[in-house]
C-alpha cells in the first residue's frame, strides 16, 4: 500500500457482551478535526461509488464501515503534496473493525464486496456545485479494482478523466 500524506487508518473499539456490542467510532484526541456533518451510506454488492472530490471547501472524511466489506480507494489530488496523484487502496471490513481518515483534497471511491453500510463524518458541508468525479477506471490512475463491470450511478458514469480534472485545477 502506497502512503498518502494525512491518510490514517484506525481500528475501532467494539465492546461485546451477551446483549450485543457497543462501537466507539471516533475520539477527538486521536484525530484533531472538527466535523460538521454525519451521514450513512448503504450499498448493494458490486456497487461502485466515486471517485468523488470537492473543488472548493474540500472535505476531510472519517469513514467507518458498520456492516459489510469494501475495496476503498483514495487518490491524492492536492497540488504541491509530496504524494500528488498517488493512489491507495485498502479493504475496510466490519469484521476487522477498521476506520479511515481521508484528508481534504483527496478523491475517494469504493466498491462494495458485499452489501455494506458506511458511516461518514465530514469536515465541510457537501456542496453539489463544487463536486467533481474522476472515472473509476481511468488508466492514468492504474487502480487494480477487483471488478470489471460494477454497478454505477448515472452521475458516476459521467465522471471525467484525471487529465481533464488536472486542467480544471
Amino acid at each position: 500500500m502506497n502512503k498518502i500524506i494525512g491518510l490514517k487508518v484506525f481500528k475501532t473499539k467494539h465492546i461485546y457482551d451477551n446483549r450485543g456490542y457497543f462501537l466507539e467510532i471516533f475520539k477527538k484526541k486521536l484525530l484533531k478535526k472538527n466535523f460538521v456533518s454525519s451521514c450513512i451510506s448503504y450499498s448493494k454488492k458490486n456497487v461502485l461509488r466515486g471517485l468523488h472530490v470537492q473543488l472548493k471547501n474540500p472535505q476531510g472524511k472519517f469513514l467507518t464501515i458498520i456492516e459489510g466489506k469494501i475495496f476503498d480507494v483514495i487518490v491524492d489530488l492536492r497540488k504541491g503534496s509530496k504524494t500528488f496523484k498517488k493512489c491507495v487502496s485498502i479493504i475496510l471490513d466490519s469484521k476487522k473493525k477498521n476506520s479511515i481518515y481521508i484528508p481534504e483534497g483527496c478523491a475517494h471511491g469504493f466498491l462494495c464486496l458485499k452489501k455494506s453500510t458506511l458511516h461518514y463524518l465530514f469536515t465541510q458541508y457537501r456542496d453539489k456545485k463544487n463536486e467533481i468525479g474522476i472515472k473509476w477506471n481511468d488508466s492514468n490512475l492504474n487502480i487494480n479494482w477487483p471488478i470489471k463491470n460494477p454497478i454505477l450511478s448515472i452521475k458516476d458514469k459521467q465522471n471525467i478523466t484525471l487529465n481533464k480534472y488536472l486542467r480544471i485545477l
